[in-house]
C-alpha cells in the first residue's frame, strides 16, 4: 500500500502541476510578461510546485530531512538527468544572456545554501532570508520582461527566436476567472498528492529501516523532478535550448530558495553529516558542470548527455552504498 500510495501521490502531484502551470501562465500572460521570462518563472515555478508542497508537507509530517533531501536531490536530478537524458535523443546548444543571468543566481544560491547547511540547522531566520531572495529574484524578473507594447524600450535585447511560442505556453491564454480556478484546483491536487507521497515514502523508509533524507533524496526527488524532464524533453525535442536550460535554473533556483524558505519556516532542517559529505557537494559540482554550456556557450552532445545521465546513475549508486 505504501508504494501504491507513492504512485498515487506522484501521479496527482504531476496532473495538478500541469493544472496549475496553465493557469498560472495564462494570469502571467494576461498581465503583460514576454514567453521568455514566462518560462524562466512562472513554469520553472510551476514545476518546482511539487518539491515546494511536499517540502511544507514533510514539514508538518515531522519529517523536514525529507524536504531537505527532496530539494537537493531534484537539484542534483534536474542538471544530470533532466538535460542529459533529452540530450541524448535531441542535442541541443543555449546562447541566451537572459539564461546566462539566472544561472549566475542559481549558482550564487547554491553556494550560499551550502554555507547555511554547514552554518545548520537551517532555521526559521535562515527561511526568512531565503525567501526574501526569491522575492527579489521575482521581482527583477517581473520588472525585465514587463511588455510596455515597444519593444526598443525594455533594458535587455531579447531576440525575436527567444520570443518563441512554447507547447508549454496556450496559443491564447485563458480567461482570467478559468485561470484562477486552474490555479486553485492544480494547487488543491498538488496538496492532497504530497500528503499521500509523504506518508507512504515515511512508510518505505521506516519499513526498510533507510533515513527520510535518502528517500527524499531518491525517490521524492526523481518523481517530482517529472514535470521538468518533459518540459525539457519538449524543449530540446523543437531545439529550444535556452527553454530546456531555463527550465532547469528557474526550477534550481525555486527548489533553494523557494522549498527551504518555506519549509524553515514551518519547521527547523536539521542537516544530515551525510549531506555535508556528500550530497551537498554532488549539487555544487553539477551546478558547475553547466558553465560551458551557458557561459561558453558548448552545445550538449549526445556523448555528454550518456555522461550526465550516467554521473546521475553513479550518484544513486553511491547513496545505494552508503
Amino acid at each position: 500500500m505504501a508504494y501504491l500510495t507513492v504512485i498515487a501521490g506522484l501521479i496527482l502531484l504531476v496532473i495538478a502541476g500541469d493544472i496549475m502551470i496553465r493557469g498560472a501562465v495564462s494570469i502571467a500572460e494576461n498581465l503583460g510578461l514576454s514567453k521568455l521570462v514566462i518560462g524562466l518563472t512562472v513554469i520553472a515555478f510551476g514545476t518546482s510546485a511539487p518539491e515546494l508542497v511536499v517540502g511544507i508537507q514533510a514539514a508538518y509530517e515531522g519529517v523536514p530531512t525529507m524536504a531537505l533531501g527532496n530539494a537537493v536531490g531534484s537539484n542534483i536530478a534536474n542538471i544530470f538527468l533532466v538535460i542529459g537524458l533529452p540530450a541524448i535523443f535531441y542535442p541541443f546548444s543555449c546562447d541566451n544572456s537572459e539564461i546566462r543571468r539566472n544561472y549566475y543566481i542559481m549558482l550564487g544560491g547554491t553556494v550560499l545554501f551550502i554555507i547555511l547547511c554547514w552554518l545548520g540547522p537551517i532555521t526559521f531566520i535562515e527561511g526568512i532570508l531565503l525567501l526574501i531572495l526569491l522575492g527579489a529574484f521575482l521581482i527583477n524578473s517581473y520588472k525585465v520582461g514587463r511588455l510596455d507594447g515597444n519593444q526598443h524600450t525594455r533594458d535587455r535585447a531579447i531576440s525575436e527566436d527567444d520570443d518563441h511560442d512554447l507547447d508549454e505556453l496556450p496559443e491564447k491564454p485563458l480567461p482570467t476567472v478559468r485561470s484562477g480556478i486552474y490555479l486553485l484546483a492544480g494547487l488543491a491536487g498538488l496538496i492532497y498528492g504530497a500528503k499521500l507521497l509523504v506518508e507512504g515514502g515515511v512508510i518505505i523508509a521506516r519499513t526498510y529501516n533507510v533515513s527520510e533524507a535518502i528517500i527524499g533524496l531518491t525517490i521524492i526527488a526523481v518523481g517530482t523532478s517529472l514535470p521538468e524532464l518533459v518540459t525539457s524533453i519538449v524543449a530540446a525535442r523543437k531545439n529550444h535550448g535556452d527553454v530546456a536550460l531555463g527550465n532547469v535554473i528557474g526550477s534550481n533556483i525555486f527548489n533553494l530558495y523557494a522549498i527551504m524558505g518555506g519549509t524553515a519556516f514551518v519547521s527547523d532542517i536539521p542537516i544530515p553529516m551525510s549531506f555535508l559529505h556528500l550530497d551537498l557537494w554532488v549539487m555544487m559540482l553539477a551546478s558547475i558542470t553547466l558553465i560551458p554550456f551557458i557561459v561558453w556557450k558548448l552545445r550538449f552532445s549526445r556523448v555528454l548527455g550518456l555522461v550526465f545521465t550516467g554521473g546521475y546513475i553513479i550518484y544513486l549508486l553511491m547513496l545505494g552504498s552508503s
